[in-house]
C-alpha cells in the first residue's frame, strides 16, 4: 500500500512538473488562455494603442515567447519615442533582428498598388498620423505570383483571389506574418499623405 501511495505521489508530481513546463509554451495553449494572456496586453510594455483584431494571436504568441527580448524592444521603442518626430531613416534597434524604417508618402489608388509577402521578418505595421486602407488575405488565396521572392529584400508580390481592406490609423497597430498577404498604403476615400512606422522583426 506504501508502495502504491509513493508511485502516485511521484507520479502527480511528474505531472505538474511537465504542466509547469508546457504552461510556458503557447503552443500547447488553447484558444481561451492565448486569448487571455492576448487581452492582458503585459507584451505591449507600456505602449497604449491597441492592436487590431486581424492580427494572428497564436502566431504571435509562439513568435513572442521564442524571441521574447526582440519583442520586447519593438514596443519599448514604439513606447519611447515621439514618432511624430523621428527623421525619415531607418532606425537599427538591434541590428538586421530588429529595425524599423520610418516614411511619409501619400496614399494610392488601389490599381496603383500590389499585395506582398515576406518570409524572413513580421511586419509591425502603425499608421502614426494620416489614416490608410490595407488589404490583407491569407496565403492560401494566393492567385498569381507577379514577382518571385527576392531574398535580398525580403518580399515577393503577388495577386490573390479575395481580399479585405481594414482602415489603418493611429489608433491601432497591425501585425503581419508570412501567410498574411497584404497592401498596405490605399487610400481612404481620398489621397492623402500618412507618416508610418514599419518594425520588421526578424522571425529566426
Amino acid at each position: 500500500m506504501k508502495n502504491l501511495f509513493l508511485k502516485i505521489m511521484v507520479f502527480s508530481i511528474f505531472l505538474s512538473i511537465i504542466g509547469c513546463r508546457n504552461s510556458g509554451d503557447p503552443a500547447t495553449w488553447n484558444e481561451k488562455k492565448i486569448n487571455k494572456w492576448f487581452e492582458k496586453g503585459e507584451w505591449l510594455n507600456g505602449w497604449s494603442v491597441k492592436p487590431d483584431a486581424t492580427i494572428n494571436r497564436k502566431e504571435f504568441a509562439l513568435s513572442y515567447f521564442k524571441h521574447k527580448e526582440r519583442w520586447d524592444k519593438a514596443f519599448i521603442f514604439l513606447k519611447d519615442n515621439d514618432l511624430s518626430k523621428l527623421e525619415l531613416k531607418r532606425y537599427d534597434i538591434d541590428g538586421n533582428n530588429l529595425y524599423a524604417p520610418v516614411s511619409e508618402y501619400i496614399t494610392k489608388n488601389e490599381e496603383d498598388a500590389r499585395y506582398e509577402a515576406h518570409q524572413k521578418y513580421i511586419d509591425i505595421q502603425y499608421v502614426v498620423s494620416g489614416k490608410e486602407l490595407i488589404g490583407i488575405s491569407p496565403m492560401s488565396l494566393k492567385k498569381e505570383i507577379l514577382e518571385p521572392y527576392d531574398a535580398a529584400k525580403d518580399v515577393m508580390f503577388l495577386t490573390v483571389t479575395q481580399g479585405v481592406n481594414f482602415n489603418a490609423k493611429p489608433d491601432r497597430f497591425f501585425i503581419f506574418f508570412p501567410d498574411d498577404i497584404h497592401r498596405p498604403g490605399l487610400k481612404d476615400v481620398e489621397n492623402s499623405q500618412v507618416r508610418k512606422v514599419v518594425l520588421k522583426v526578424k522571425i529566426d
